[in-house]
């Protein structure tokens, strides 16, 4: 994947749940370019989530299509599966593992055996800051250790494209800087990241393009800081948000 082709190409993409009489997705286009730090915000219930598990092929379009490296995901599942890394927004680990054996279950899932899974595991371990865990259960971890461990086991088959769904919730700062810093440098040596948040800060900080959803449409699409210059009344990207989606409170 060359940098700036595009790495994902979404068109007219509808999305309504069985038994929904409302569309949680209505027409999304976006196109994301191979290296991007690319992210997706929205106040609750805005179709962040359905658009990330569209991406990653969990669910399929009810209209409309995703291209992933020129493939479709619903065809081409093996393919799309080792190109995509999923860090999803539940904690999704086995409890009663330690972690280091999370990690290692997670890679072989994906393929890697041997000295290559080891040194992987084991390189995750020491870059997240978490070998001194490595023989604990999750169970008794904390969650700014699980996010870790979560974020090392969605991406270690070392994917073209990492996607993450709201991966700072209920995080301590410090493991938050420790995720926001291994991010950069991934997006550095060439990581597509795809990323949802509702912390503008976040965004703003990280992001190289956003794009604000709404009620299942995107609504504004751009550089941040360029998005901000245009609304001249607007300081930040938590105003400008504010201003797009309204201060109506969201379930």
């Amino acid at each position: 994947m060359s940098h700036n082709s595009p790495a994902i190409i979404i068109k007219n993409l509808h999305k309504r749940y069985n038994g929904s009489d409302v569309e949680a997705l209505k027409g999304i286009n976006l196109t994301i370019k191979a290296g991007e730090f690319y992210g997706i915000l929205g106040p609750n219930a805005a179709g962040k989530t359905t658009l990330i598990s569209l991406i990653c092929g969990l669910f399929r379009p009810t209209d409309g299509t995703i291209a992933i490296d020129h493939q479709v995901p619903g065809n081409h599942t093996i393919e799309v599966k080792k190109i995509i890394g999923l860090v999803p927004q539940e904690i999704a680990l086995f409890a009663s593992l330690t972690v280091r054996e999370n990690i290692s279950y997670f890679g072989q899932m994906h393929g890697l055996f041997g000295k290559i899974l080891n040194d992987t595991v084991s390189y995750l371990l020491e870059r997240l800051q978490l070998k001194n865990q490595a023989g604990k259960l999750i169970k008794e971890c904390s969650g700014g250790i699980r996010r870790r461990v979560n974020l090392a086991s969605g991406m270690v088959h070392n994917p073209e494209i990492l996607v993450l769904d709201e991966p700072t919730v209920g995080v301590d700062p410090q493991s938050r800087n420790l995720i926001f810093e291994y991010l950069e440098e991934l997006n550095h040596k060439g990581t597509t990241i795809l990323y949802t948040t509702h912390y503008m800060n976040e965004a703003e900080e990280l992001c190289t393009t956003i794009s604000i959803i709404d009620d299942g449409l995107v609504i504004a699409t751009g550089n941040p800081a360029d998005l901000i210059g245009q609304y001249g009344d607007c300081n930040d990207l938590g105003e400008l948000f504010l201003k797009l989606t309204g201060k109506a409170l969201r379930e």
